[in-house]
């Protein structure tokens, strides 16, 4: 800017425009004249970085060539770029400024009226209000650059918050499952001590679990890592797996990467952790996106490790019912029956011992995370006690129609 005004102030079509505050006689002083109008240019380049010094020499430059009655020169123009430069990047101090700049301009006035100007004072003040109006411009210039600055502070920080809670609920419900399935197989292995066989088993339960726990954490930390290095170059998100764990693009199978057809394998596992349950499918099956088909896998994980927790050995029910536009999940436990309530310890039928009920305290999390997962698929959440003193918890999740 300070290059190209400069250039401007010596081009002979420019040679009579230009502010003007009076119409004193000229007087001719061409060394003056080139040394007073590069004052009034070369200063704005520091405009931005140091505006106020910027204006400071542009202003005294511009009154000493007004108070001579030097020839009108483009370079003039440069005071209204230092005054909107103020206003625009003035940080700190701006304030400060107005009672010198104003004290600055008054005093040329009084000296321009003093060598026998003819403006009457009328017109300095329209001056002036001019002046400020460049001035108030570039205020309202940096104020909305900062309000848009605020404005993406805060969408930053809001998705950071939703990224956060989000990748919470992922390890909460990795965690919170698989650490308690081996909590209740440990804590069942005691009643299992006469039957050496079924101890074999439940320890190989136990070391199945630690595995898929320490898979899916790695899964989780891997697209972690990825998302920091995509966002710090640029470049494109990780992948997230699609159903059957299979990555978009053709790229081959993730085992580490839960989708809704691990459901048997899910199920499978709580009941080897000695909890009664059933999974029952309805309608017909349709690939689904892959948000979805996650959450209806955290789901139904969450929904099997709290009835594990809370409800210890009562058959569990998990039903899918699959629509064309919707995928309806329920999970329910049947509420302490009088077998139940009698202590007797072989609550299967079968010989096989339930697990004592563990002490948690809960993260709280859980159903507060599910209903999270659900309401950003635009779906329908409910969880809560049933008549038989059993818990369900209910979800709709829209999938789209066109899966």
């Amino acid at each position: 800017m300070a290059f190209v005004l400069t250039v401007l102030s010596f081009a002979e079509p420019l040679a009579g425009v230009g502010a003007r505050f009076s119409d004193l006689p000229t007087r001719h002083a061409p060394v003056l004249a080139v040394l007073l109008a590069l004052g009034q240019t070369l200063p704005l380049a520091v405009r931005a970085g140091r505006p106020a010094l910027c204006l400071t020499l542009v202003g005294l430059s511009f009154g000493v060539h007004q108070s001579l009655g030097l020839p009108q020169t483009f370079a003039s123009m440069g005071l209204y770029l230092a005054l909107y430069s103020v206003g625009a990047h003035a940080e700190r101090g701006r304030r400060l400024l107005v009672v010198p700049a104003v004290a600055a301009f008054a005093a040329l006035s009084v000296v321009l009226h003093a060598r026998g100007a003819p403006q009457p004072p009328q017109d300095y003040v329209v001056i002036g209000l001019v002046l400020a109006a460049v001035w108030g411009g570039g205020a309202v210039i940096r104020g909305r650059r900062a309000a848009e600055a605020e404005r993406r502070r805060l969408v930053a920080a809001a998705a950071t918050a939703a990224e956060r809670s989000r990748l919470a609920r992922e390890l909460h419900d990795v965690v919170t499952h698989h650490v308690t399935a081996m909590v209740v197989q440990s804590d069942a292995a005691p009643f299992l001590m006469a039957s050496p066989e079924r101890v074999t088993d439940a320890l190989t339960a136990i070391s199945g679990t630690g595995r898929r726990a320490l898979a899916e954490l790695r899964y989780l930390l891997g697209v972690l890592e990825a998302t920091g290095e995509s966002a710090a170059d640029g470049s494109a998100p990780m992948p997230v797996a699609a159903p059957g764990g299979s990555v978009p693009g053709g790229s081959a199978p993730d085992s580490r990467a839960p989708a809704r057809g691990d459901l048997r394998d899910l199920v499978e596992q709580t009941r080897r952790s000695g909890q009664p349950v059933d999974l029952i499918e309805e309608g017909k099956r349709l690939p689904l996106p892959i948000g979805a088909d996650l959450t209806v896998y955290r789901l139904v994980q969450e929904s099997l490790t709290n009835a594990v927790k809370y409800a210890s050995g009562r058959p569990t029910r998990v039903t899918v019912g699959y629509g064309h536009e919707h995928v309806d999940i329920e999970v329910a436990n049947e509420g302490p029956d009088d077998h139940a309530r009698q202590g007797n310890g072989d609550a299967h039928g079968d010989g096989r011992h339930a697990a004592p009920r563990p002490h948690h305290v809960s993260g709280g999390r859980g159903l507060g995370g599910l209903r999270e997962r659900v309401r950003i698929l635009g779906g329908d959440f409910t969880a809560g006690p049933r008549a038989d003193g059993g818990f369900s918890v209910r979800a709709r999740i829209p999938t789209g129609g066109d899966t």
